[in-house]
């Protein structure tokens, strides 16, 4: 199950399908969705939960809270609304694109994906683009 929460930010209505599309992901990755929540919030919010819980002081776009059991994808998953916005500028994309990418992300960090090395990076940005052009 998959839910939307907005903690600081204005609210909006996300389309039925993006849920649909998310779980289709998690399915071909060969795993199963459990409960999953995504968390909007302000680029200040973010920074607090990326401080209290990771020692991490700086923004950024998306924090996930893994909590997957064995092939059972289960998260809480903070998202930076600002942020999407502003990296949708930085790649010339647009928000809608910037966002579908990076709820993507989160959940192929859940599924084993990483981005730390070059090729890492290389490899979960393509899977992102292979996601993104069958939504």
């Amino acid at each position: 199950m998959i839910q939307y929460f907005f903690e600081d930010v204005p609210a909006f209505t996300i389309q039925p399908e993006t849920s649909r599309w998310l779980v289709a992901l998690i399915a071909m990755e060969e795993k199963k969705a459990g409960k999953i929540n995504y968390i909007f919030c302000s680029d200040e919010r973010l920074l607090e939960v990326n401080k209290e819980y990771l020692q991490h002081d700086y923004f950024t776009d998306i924090i996930t809270f893994d909590y997957v059991k064995g092939r059972t994808i289960s998260a809480d998953i903070f998202v930076s609304l600002p942020r999407i916005s502003e990296n949708s500028v930085l790649h010339d994309s647009t928000f809608e694109d910037e966002f579908h990418r990076v709820l993507a992300h989160g959940l192929l960090h859940l599924c084993g994906y990483k981005d730390k090395s070059e090729s890492q990076a290389r490899e979960m940005r393509a899977k992102e683009n292979f996601y993104l052009r069958i939504r």
